[in-house]
């Protein structure tokens, strides 16, 4: 039983809102999560039409990942902490413009400078957007099903890999990369309306101030939280990152077959975020466990499976399905742990993950440069989820120390 001093969103009879009004919430946040998964990774696919209507290399252009992924890291805790004050419904508002602002800026960029400003703009509101939009969704829920909600809103993250990122990205290959940024903006607009129209005011959730949230920096759990994501997630970007040469080079598989494998990877997010939410609602912690062991496990697995594109492509679905099942369960790990700083360390988990998308991308790319080849990012990916079941076994192990302390 934890004893950390937790600050729990109140029951649905508090909130009093019909099912109805909390569906189409978690709808019109979900749609906000939608289009901020689809902004991150279509870049990534139109890298050289964007480069060669800059004038730049490919490389050059990649560094605009680096400056979506640095607004990510840099908006989370400093937007959360302050607008600690700023009503719930509101900020969620304010967020979705900055970030349709952020796209819009993409399209007219008329060089790599502005564009690189851009996209560091469009980042900011990220973390903070989904840090609130999870404390929302587990505010509306009903008892017993805080982590289910907080999935559903994550869900349109891994649905936007699916539909979001390839309908972007044949915009952008067919009418120019500008027209991918135009459709994110266009979803920011819609997302706009849906949160004004079907978000209920919240007015019972509660204000903090930016000192309390700074409170959850002083927190151990907090921290060993978010390093269980770094480290634990990075594991999976240690192969997503270079999963298109991996099928390819090392499965066989047709290129003209690779988009087809990226939808496969995710369906199973949108699969592990369903299973996540379940199991973080019957058991968290346990159910952090089973995540990321068949993480590991899966990963280590397709060391050897790579080898052939069936195999390949059955592991490609189980990585991205045991990944996003650990997404729910951090997020509702954290909202336990930081008390009344929620709101910062729901966003920080955000930042994290960027983090170590960035951490598992480079030490795929060092084992691949140092002659290991592309099976080689697996294998450090199963080793970094054995790290983060460590980190999370500590943690745990501190927690119990504690609670005679916290008696």
């Amino acid at each position: 039983m934890s004893t950390s001093t937790s600050v729990r969103p109140e029951p649905a009879g508090v909130v009093a809102q019909h099912p109805s009004i909390r569906t189409l919430a978690v709808i019109a946040l979900a749609l906000g999560g939608f289009g901020i998964g689809t902004t991150e990774f279509v870049a990534m696919g139109l890298l050289p039409e964007m480069g060669s209507s800059l004038g730049i290399t490919e490389p050059t252009a990649g560094h605009i990942i680096s400056a979506y992924a640095l607004g990510v890291v840099v908006g989370a805790p400093l937007i959360a902490a302050l607008t600690a004050r700023v009503p719930r419904k509101t900020l969620l508002i304010a967020l979705m413009a900055a970030f349709t602002i952020g796209n819009a800026a993409t399209v007219l960029a008329p060089n790599y400078g502005v564009l690189m400003a851009a996209r560091f703009v469009a980042g900011l509101p990220h973390g903070a957007y989904f840090g609130v939009a999870a404390l929302v969704a587990a505010h509306l829920a009903e008892r017993g099903q805080r982590a289910k909600a907080v999935a559903l809103v994550m869900m349109g993250l891994s649905v936007a890999n699916v539909v979001g990122v390839p309908a972007a990205s044949w915009l952008g290959q067919n009418l120019g990369w500008r027209s991918a940024f135009a459709l994110v903006a266009v979803i920011g607009l819609v997302t706009l309306a849906a949160i004004r129209s079907w978000l209920p005011p919240l007015a019972a959730m509660r204000m903090t101030n930016p000192l309390t949230e700074l409170g959850a920096l002083r927190r151990p759990q907090v921290w060993m939280t978010l390093i269980i994501g770094m480290v634990g997630f990075g594991g999976m970007f240690a192969v997503y990152t270079y999963i298109s040469t991996t099928l390819t080079d090392v499965a066989g598989l047709s290129r003209s077959l690779v988009p087809l494998a990226l939808m496969i990877y995710g369906l199973g997010m949108v699969a592990g975020n369903l299973i996540g939410g379940r199991l973080a609602d019957r058991a968290l912690i346990p159910g952090l466990f089973v995540s990321m062991t068949a993480l590991g496990v899966l990963l280590a697995i397709f060391v050897f499976a790579s080898h052939n594109p069936y195999t390949a492509l059955v592991l490609v679905f189980g990585v991205g399905a045991a990944g996003a099942s650990m997404v729910p369960g951090l997020q509702t790990r954290l909202m336990d742990v930081a008390a009344d700083a929620q709101t910062l360390a729901a966003s920080l988990n955000h930042a994290a993950l960027n983090i170590a998308n960035a951490f598992g991308a480079w030490i795929g790319g060092v084992v691949i440069a140092a002659g290991y080849g592309y099976t080689a990012p697996a294998a450090v990916g199963a080793l970094l989820a054995v790290a983060g079941l460590m980190m999370l076994t500590i943690a745990v192990a501190m927690e119990r120390r504690s609670a005679p302390a916290a008696r």
